[in-house]
């Protein structure tokens, strides 16, 4: 709630951990930051979850909020590791409140900046 009306956050990433299975927040983007930023945070060979505040502005110069959740599973991280974040997805996306799209990556491509500003819009 703090990221969707307060601003207080540009991203938060979340990990779980393979052994405890427990969810924590593995990084916290500042209001500042930016797309580029939360993408780089991603790791190469690791499965996360993570929620974008995206801003932009429509053709009718209309400013604009979407908070969007991303499931990474990139194609090097182990085959456990995808299996236990593609069955806690579900759990967590209830639980998390005024999620506007839901966006599914194995690589950065799918989940670049044009992308996200079509689903935007």
């Amino acid at each position: 709630m703090e990221m969707k009306w307060r601003k207080v956050h540009r991203y938060i990433v979340f990990k779980i951990d393979e052994v405890s299975r427990l969810l924590t927040v593995d990084k916290v983007g500042g209001p500042a930051e930016s797309y580029d930023d939360l993408a780089a945070s991603l790791p190469d060979d690791d499965c996360r979850y993570a929620v974008f505040d995206f801003d932009f502005v429509t053709v009718d110069n209309c400013h604009k909020s979407k908070i969007f959740f991303i499931a990474w599973a990139p194609t090097a991280s182990r085959i456990r590791a995808k299996m236990l974040y593609a069955t806690s997805k579900d759990g967590l996306r209830r639980v998390l409140d005024g999620i506007s799209y839901e966006v599914q990556a194995t690589d950065p491509i799918e989940m670049g900046f044009d992308v996200i500003m079509d689903k935007a819009k």
